[in-house]
């Protein structure tokens, strides 16, 4: 119902209104006499607002219908911002998991990317990992994010730094076995108080950095573990 039949409606009502209290006793068979001076008033405000209403809609044009309907979503589940400028990209542990294994852009490919975290060891010769422990919601569910760092000597464990280095891709032309972390070539190392913050939050990165790449190509996500949990640098066992 557009707004010119609603104000002609209200128009007609309030004519009816006023034609039973104003110009006939028709009005006494539903209500008292004392009521006539209401029923008048309502048919002359009625009218009123109809009148005036219809000569709104005269004088502009009738609105097309607003659309509800929301737009479509983004299909694109491994969607990731591009990296822009030409430095050093900073970002966390999770987002450099996640584009390493997720993007089918393979936006890391020859960019240069900062990375901050603790050292933990390796027990493969010749690598050690920077790891940030990630909380989904709380404590006892913290799981250990880990890049594997190559072509730098490795600090003593549990130091924090910031490695700058690229992306080393990785395939696999045979079934894995274990966990399989993404892979960095450090170009550069500076040492660094631990952050006041030193754990990193999953919905920061939307999840992604919590995904590892286990056996046979597929996907290994943290769940939450029964009892409490460390969330510092010594709650990572070597892997």
């Amino acid at each position: 119902m557009n707004r010119v039949t609603q104000n002609l409606l209200l128009t007609l009502l309030g004519g009816a209104v006023l034609r039973i209290s104003a110009f006939s006793t028709t009005y006494l068979n539903y209500v008292k006499p004392g009521f006539r001076p209401f029923l008048i008033s309502t048919g002359v405000v009625l009218v009123a607002l109809g009148v005036i209403g219809l000569l709104q809609a005269s004088r502009t044009k009738e609105s097309p219908a607003r659309d509800d309907t929301p737009p479509p979503r983004d299909q694109t589940l491994n969607s990731f911002t591009p990296l822009t400028g030409t430095g050093p990209v900073e970002m966390t542990v999770g987002d450099f998991i996640g584009r390493a294994w997720d993007d089918d852009k393979k936006s890391l490919t020859g960019r240069e990317v900062k990375l901050t975290g603790f050292v933990s060891p390796a027990k493969k010769k010749g690598q050690w990992y920077v790891t940030r422990m990630q909380i989904a919601c709380c404590a006892a569910d913290a799981f250990p994010l880990k890049v594997a760092v190559r072509g730098l000597q490795a600090p003593p464990a549990d130091t924090w730094v910031e490695v700058t280095g690229t992306w080393i891709p990785q395939t696999f032309g045979t079934m894995t076995t274990g966990v399989v972390y993404p892979q960095m070539t450090g170009k550069s190392l500076t040492r660094i108080d631990p952050p006041d913050e030193q754990t990193s939050n999953a919905q920061d990165h939307g999840g992604r950095g919590e995904r590892l790449r286990g056996a046979q190509g597929g996907s290994r996500e943290a769940g939450c573990h029964p009892g409490p949990r460390s969330t510092g640098p010594a709650a990572v066992s070597e892997g």
